[in-house]
């Protein structure tokens, strides 16, 4: 994924809203704003930023990010088409690599954080999916159009994509994905994916 996109994923979910009151927004907006809120908290804990506790920090800033994601949708769209073939073994560690991915690729750099602030916009819902739409803006005023693409189990609302400037995280992921299988296996494709990991 383009840098810039990576630098904005971060930001969006490092970030708490720090712009309008909240009364419009609905449960999509509300449970992810408190999920950011816990995230920015982790981020300002000056004792966490010590050395000696850098993996307590990092093994709680991946329990929030799986609070924040539904892994197992991200891991179906990504496979889109190819996750039917998939064995339930094959299913669940497409699961974990994705987590694995997105945490070590993003979450792992929670550090670039530097002041910029998100604006909640509101959502939009249809049955058990939802979009969040939010804007990041720079300490220089730059502002960057992010959406979350929510998809609610129970009571959840979890974010199963991330849309940055019209820049789809699982568009990315599934087609170079699918590139991978069509030509290759998907022990290949898992091979791949640890890569980078």
């Amino acid at each position: 994924m383009h840098a810039r996109c990576g630098r904005a994923l971060v930001i969006g979910l490092a970030l708490a809203v720090l712009a309008a009151p909240r009364a419009w927004a609905g449960p999509p907006t509300d449970q992810l704003s408190e999920r950011i809120d816990q995230v920015l908290k982790v981020l300002g804990d000056q004792e966490l930023k010590a050395p000696a506790k850098a993996a307590e920090r990092r093994e709680t800033l991946r329990r929030l990010a799986f609070e924040v994601f539904d892994f197992e949708e991200l891991a179906k769209r990504c496979l889109a088409r190819h996750w039917e073939a998939r064995t339930p073994a094959e299913r669940s560690e497409s699961v974990q690599l994705l987590a694995d991915l997105i945490e070590r690729s993003y979450v792992g750099r929670m550090d670039a954080y530097s002041g910029e602030r998100v604006v909640f916009l509101g959502d939009t819902i249809d049955g058990e999916l939802a979009v969040v739409k939010t804007r990041i803006v720079s300490k220089q005023s730059t502002e960057l159009p992010v959406d979350y693409r929510m998809f609610r189990r129970g009571d959840r609302w979890r974010v199963y994509d991330v849309t940055i400037e019209g820049v789809s995280l699982v568009a990315n992921y599934r087609s170079q994905f699918d590139r991978i299988l069509q030509r290759s296996s998907f022990q290949q494709l898992v091979n791949q994916v640890k890569e980078k990991r």
